[in-house]
Formats: C-alpha cells, sequence, structure tokens
C-alpha cells in the first residue's frame, strides 16, 4: 500500500467517501428502527395465548402461520438475494418502479423485522410467568399486560441485542451496492475503479466501517449502563441507603 497514494485518495475522495458513509447511517438507522417495530408487533402478536375454542383460535393460527413464513423466509435467505427479488423482481413482475433508497429502507426493515421478532419472543417467554397471572388476576388482557407488565422488561433485556442488530445493518448495507445504492461500499467501489487501487481505497472504507460501528457501539452501552441506573440508591421510606 501506497502511504502517497491513500492520502491522494483521501484529499481527493472524501467527500464520495462521507456521502457513502452518510447513506449507510441513514439507511441503518432507519431500517433497524422500523425493524424493532415490525419485531416488536410480530413478536407480541405470536405469543397471545390460543383460545381453547371458537373463531378466535383458527384466525390465530393462520395468522402464526403467515408470520412464521415470513420469518423463515426473511432468515433463510441472504439480504442480497432479497434486493435483487424485492427491487428488480417488482419492477419485471408488477411494473413498480421503486426509489433506490425507499427500496433500501424497506429491505433493511423487513430483514430486521424478522431476526427481531424473534428475539422479542424470546424475551417475552424469558419472564416469569408468575407477571402475567399475577397480570390476569387484576383483570389485565393480553395487550395490557404486554403494555404495562412485559414489554418494559423486554425492551431492556433486549437492547443488547438490538444494538447487534444495528451493527450488523451497518455492515450489511454494502449488499445494496446490487441495487445501485450510493452507500459506501458502492462509493467505495467507484473510486477504486477510478484509480484502480483497491487496497487504499477499501482501506479508507475499513476505516469509515469501524468509526461507524465502533462509536454505535459506545453509544448503546452507555444507554445499557444508564438504564441500568445507579450502583446505590436510597429507599425513600426509610431513607436506608442500599
Amino acid at each position: 500500500m501506497s502511504l502517497e497514494w491513500l492520502t491522494k485518495i483521501i484529499s481527493t475522495y472524501w467527500p464520495m467517501f462521507l456521502r457513502g458513509a452518510g447513506v449507510t447511517l441513514y439507511i441503518s438507522i432507519i431500517g433497524t428502527v422500523f425493524g424493532f417495530l415490525i419485531g416488536l408487533l410480530v413478536g407480541v402478536v405470536r405469543t397471545i395465548p390460543l383460545p381453547e375454542k371458537g373463531i378466535k383460535k383458527y384466525i390465530l393460527k393462520v395468522i402464526n402461520f403467515i408470520l412464521s413464513v415470513y420469518i423463515e423466509f426473511f432468515r433463510g435467505t441472504p439480504m442480497i438475494v432479497q434486493a435483487m427479488v424485492i427491487y428488480y423482481g417488482s419492477a419485471q413482475a408488477l411494473g413498480i418502479d421503486m426509489n433506490k433508497s425507499i427500496a433500501a429502507i424497506f429491505i433493511v426493515s423487513i430483514n430486521t423485522g424478522a431476526y427481531m421478532s424473534e428475539i422479542v419472543r424470546g424475551g417475552i417467554i424469558s419472564i416469569d410467568k408468575g407477571q402475567f397471572e399475577a397480570a390476569a388476576a387484576i383483570g389485565m388482557n393480553h395487550i395490557k399486560t404486554m403494555r404495562y407488565v412485559v414489554l418494559p422488561q423486554v425492551i431492556r433485556n433486549i437492547l443488547p441485542a438490538t444494538g447487534n442488530e444495528f451493527v450488523i445493518n451497518i455492515k450489511d448495507t454494502s449488499v445494496l451496492n446490487v441495487i445501485a445504492v450510493s452507500e459506501l461500499f458502492f462509493n467505495t467501489k467507484s473510486v477504486a475503479g477510478n484509480n484502480f487501487r483497491y487496497f487504499e481505497s477499501f482501506t479508507v472504507a475499513c476505516v469509515l466501517y469501524f468509526i461507524m460501528t465502533f462509536t454505535v457501539t459506545r453509544i448503546l452501552r452507555a444507554i445499557e449502563k444508564k438504564l441500568d441506573g445507579p450502583d446505590n440508591y436510597i429507599l425513600m421510606g426509610n431513607q436506608m441507603q442500599v
């Protein structure tokens, strides 16, 4: 690797690198937020207890089957293939000309939602059954139990896994270059193609990816620590320090 070429590439093409990094963060943030909301909804629906009889039982079975197909499909196929099918397939089969950025956010969102739904479901299952029984004993239905009792605990417990999905999305946006989204990898490939200096160009990309993922990881750890609260606290009733 030539230091001279590395300096030249950074000084000449830094706007392209920054634009690519900005698009990568934009897609990752929005895709992760939407994916989290999708996963939260799907995870809650899949944990609704089936009634013993009646039409609701069969409706829930059908919904759970559809959601299971969605989860297994998007967890069992690569995002790069999903991008090709959704973007180019929708244009050829349905005549839908999707905006590249909207298509990218949609792809990342539904892919993340499939993974997050299982994370949420696992978090709900991990909550002690006694809390569900106590909520039912005071007249709470499933929705109120989730909203006021279960989900606040689940969201805190799955925060590390959610952060991990965010970091993965930052890296996995690189596959969206197959639909010509101008994220970091796509712009870096263009820079390398202009100079035929792949080593130096992708070294810059590696550093930028590392900076983004490292920063996100530290921010999420700070949030987790904040949610944990102080190590020492005071009980207001008797002012006894614990």
